[in-house]
């Protein structure tokens, strides 16, 4: 699928690129720094020190050497010692610096590490959210599997009001037994910036953030509701004729179609083309050709849920979708329990979706 999130060491990626959270001087640095350099051999040393520094939010390429991949792409992430949206914009910036030298370099997959989480101290939830919203616009316009590697079997948390909801929601209507010794999950707080006890080197570094910081400047954020910052892009609510008097899952019930025609009625009512409805939903172009030139095919069910969120249908419009390929979403299965807790409170966004399937161990949504 052109978005996962895996529990896998990096170095073991089978991956066009790997992304290195890199020093910013062509030293070996610490944790996913010493793990690259450790796997790749000491000619990776070499092409980095060819390269000489390399600026905050800036990504460059050497080969990947001895690592099952063709390129290694460092990029310097920020450091979170002010705590402010500046350092967050940095951030974005750094996760989009590695993703374009990825497309430049006509990579077909990319690896990557949560950024600036080590010693420079970004919460790995803030790093979590800010890399989501980075892959999901790029993804609208690329053709790209991207993968995002965690270690352990730590959940990371988008943010707490979410997480208390969801947790909510799924006790009022999964109706399996003992959920918590099965799926217990434990808030993640963020950890202390160090601001006050940093080291001459982290003093001279935030130093130079700074001055790298000062280049521009950031507007007051608008505020915006909690639904809006989880959810995709508005696109047409409501695209029956006029004069209809049923609704669209009624419309959907009625239709004596298969699910490909189905889908494709949809998107037409919707106003939408094709592929952007197969780039949000994290199909590939492979597995929607499929599914619109071979009426008797049926995808995976969370291939179609997948298409039901990227069209942005309620709960009773994406039952009469799925029943067209033969699924339906059940509160016995805690997998579509929180596809039902997603749709209730329009959270559309598939990436972000996947992360909360991906917390629990539940199979994520898309296809490749």
């Amino acid at each position: 699928m052109p978005f996962e999130i895996v529990r896998n060491d990096i170095v073991k990626m089978q991956v066009d690129a790997v992304v290195n959270s890199a020093n910013p001087h062509p030293v070996v640095g610490t944790g996913v720094d010493t793990a690259i350099h450790n796997a790749a051999g000491p000619e990776l040393l070499k092409a980095r020190e060819e390269i000489g520094d390399i600026k905050v939010c800036e990504a460059v390429a050497t080969p990947a050497f001895d690592l099952p991949a063709k390129y290694v792409i460092h990029v310097v992430g920020p450091a979170w010692v002010d705590e402010n949206p500046v350092e967050e914009e940095m951030l974005k910036r750094s996760y989009r610096a590695a993703l374009d030298v990825a497309a430049e370099l006509k990579c077909e997959s990319i690896a990557f590490p949560l950024l600036s989480t080590g010693n420079y101290g970004f919460p790995k939830s803030l790093s979590m959210r800010i890399a989501l919203d980075e892959f999901s616009d790029f993804l609208l316009d690329h053709e790209m599997d991207i993968y995002l590697t965690v270690f352990g079997e730590e959940a990371f948390k988008l943010s707490n009001s979410l997480f208390k909801s969801i947790q909510s929601f799924i006790d009022e209507n999964y109706v399996a037994s003992k959920f918590e010794e099965e799926y217990g999950v434990d808030g993640e707080p963020y950890p202390a910036s160090g601001a006050s006890n940093l080291s001459p080197r982290m003093k001279a570094r935030r130093e130079a953030q700074r001055e790298y910081a000062a280049e521009y400047t950031l507007g007051a954020p608008e505020p915006v509701e909690e639904a809006a910052v989880y959810g995709a892009p508005q696109i047409l609510a409501e695209a029956i004729p006029d004069g209809k008097k049923q609704t669209l899952a009624e419309m959907i019930a009625d239709m004596d179609a298969g699910f490909a025609e189905t889908l494709l009625t949809l998107i037409d009512l919707r106003g939408e083309k094709d592929s952007a409805v197969y780039n949000r939903a994290l199909v590939s172009k492979q597995v929607f050709s499929k599914i619109r030139n071979n009426p008797n095919y049926t995808p995976k069910k969370p291939t179609c849920i997948a298409l039901a969120l990227a069209l942005e249908l309620d709960f009773a419009e994406t039952q009469e979708f799925l029943a067209h390929a033969g699924y339906t979403l059940s509160k016995s299965y805690l997998f579509d329990v929180i596809i039902m807790y997603c749709i209730e409170n329009k959270i559309y966004n598939v990436v972000f979706v996947n992360n909360l399937l991906f917390e629990r161990d539940l199979p994520q949504l898309g296809s490749k």
